[in-house]
């Protein structure tokens, strides 16, 4: 199957992709039209400013579905997502979009992955907000280029664009929501739409390159206070806590925070939304234990993610407690980032235990190795360790542990499988940590 899957070019991917976008539409009777789309990209953060969009509306009276990579929701009622993808293909994605309509929904927050844009798979999704979080490095074995990712995220904002031109209803404006904190944000900032907000957790200048501020309505976060296990912030002279860790979190709830306020919901509304959110599933997802232990499991599976996970760690664990990690890369992606990734962990993690992720088709040896060529001033089998077998490495961080210390164990967040060869075998990261808990 994998050898056939690469007979063809992407291009005529493509193609067929645009065809079954198109049959999907009409079969289902282009069901977003009558619906408020919100598109969320990016390559961080996407799941959880989703996540956090979704409770906003829904703590404002809205109905809502939404579709991540986690989960499906449509009123509340929920499903997980074990398709491992982003975004579903054309027909899977028109059919949810249509029983959410079915069932009296008048949002949609849909998580769009690059791929599902540059191959038209959201074609007909009538877009009327896009949100960047981020762009850094991550699939560049499919874009090739950082430029050529940069364009295919761009493509979101182009759909507003479209709906900003073709839409008089004032009811039915359009918006965009950027991170200004990410590497040039004024290339997302110049499509003409009707509102436009910037967000970002450090102090600007008076403009962003090319724009006003009186354009775009910017939304920045202030008295910050990182905890383990909460987030403290000031915006708009309103005070939030959220109760989930980490400044990236503060990004995600800013950006959500300004799709909100784009709907005309108010300040107080956001924050008792974002309050109620005790967490996301394999999203710095905690593991209770008796053993005084800090254990994290996290999606975190780009260098960026990874050193920003990896610098709140270290910021915020007890004097004299280690760092312990646990990750790999997954197989069939970009293999430039693997020693990128051993480089950044490196820098922060006492002890590093490389191990399997998804393999697919790749020897899972040698992705740990590439990994491990990043590796900075560790000393293998002292402080540094390669063990295929992810229980027995998760096992090993656990030995390794002692009251106090910080385990984090990446790559696979809330993943019910691990994709080995044309297999899904069962696999969750929180449970195995669990089970070698209880030995």
């Amino acid at each position: 199957m994998y050898k056939i899957k690469n007979l063809f070019p992407q291009s005529f991917k493509n193609l067929y992709h645009l065809a079954q976008a198109i049959l999907a539409n009409i079969y289902y009777g282009f069901p977003s039209r009558k619906m408020k789309v919100i598109g969320i990209t990016g390559t961080d953060g996407k799941t959880t400013t989703s996540q956090m969009v979704a409770k906003i509306l829904e703590q404002s009276g809205k109905k809502v579905a939404m579709a991540s990579t986690i989960n499906f929701v449509i009123n509340g009622e929920e499903e997980k997502n074990l398709s491992h993808h982003t975004t579903s293909s054309a027909f899977a994605l028109q059919k949810f979009i249509k029983r959410a309509l079915d069932a009296g929904c008048e949002y949609l927050v849909l998580e769009t992955s690059s791929h599902s844009l540059h191959q038209h798979r959201v074609w007909g999704v009538k877009y009327q907000t896009a949100v960047i979080t981020n762009v850094t490095r991550e699939h560049l074995d499919y874009h090739r280029t950082m430029e050529r990712y940069r364009e295919a995220k761009k493509l979101l904002f182009s759909y507003v664009e479209k709906f900003a031109k073709k839409s008089s209803v004032i009811s039915h404006q359009s918006s965009i929501v950027v991170n200004l904190d990410m590497e040039n944000p004024e290339d997302f900032l110049s499509f003409e739409v009707d509102k436009k907000f910037g967000y970002t957790t450090k102090s600007h200048q008076s403009s962003v390159t090319g724009h006003q501020n009186d354009e775009i309505r910017i939304v920045q976060a202030e008295n910050i206070e990182l905890g383990l296990n909460y987030t403290k912030y000031i915006t708009q002279n309103t005070s939030y806590i959220l109760n989930i860790p980490g400044i990236f979190n503060v990004e995600n709830a800013l950006a959500a925070t300004c799709v909100g306020l784009g709907e005309g919901i108010g300040l107080e509304t956001i924050k008792e939304a974002l309050a109620k959110i005790k967490g996301i599933s394999g999203r710095l997802e905690s593991v209770d234990n008796d053993r005084g232990l800090n254990i994290i499991v996290d999606f975190a599976l780009t260098p960026n993610a990874l050193e920003r996970l990896y610098q709140l760690l270290s910021g915020v664990r007890k004097e004299g407690a280690k760092i312990i990690a646990v990750f790999g890369s997954c197989g069939e992606r970009d293999r430039g980032k693997r020693p990128l990734m051993g480089e950044v962990v490196s820098k922060y993690a006492d002890y590093i235990i490389l191990t399997n992720d998804e393999p697919y088709h790749e020897n899972p040896q040698q992705i740990i190795d590439e990994i491990a060529a990043g590796i900075k001033n560790k000393i293998e089998n002292q402080n540094f360790w390669k063990i295929v077998d992810r229980r027995s490495a998760i096992k090993k961080a656990l030995e390794l542990s002692k009251e106090g210390d910080v385990i984090a164990v990446t790559g696979m967040g809330n993943f019910e499988t691990m994709v080995v060869g044309d297999k899904k075998i069962p696999w969750n990261d929180k449970q195995v940590i669990e089970e070698e808990l209880s030995k």
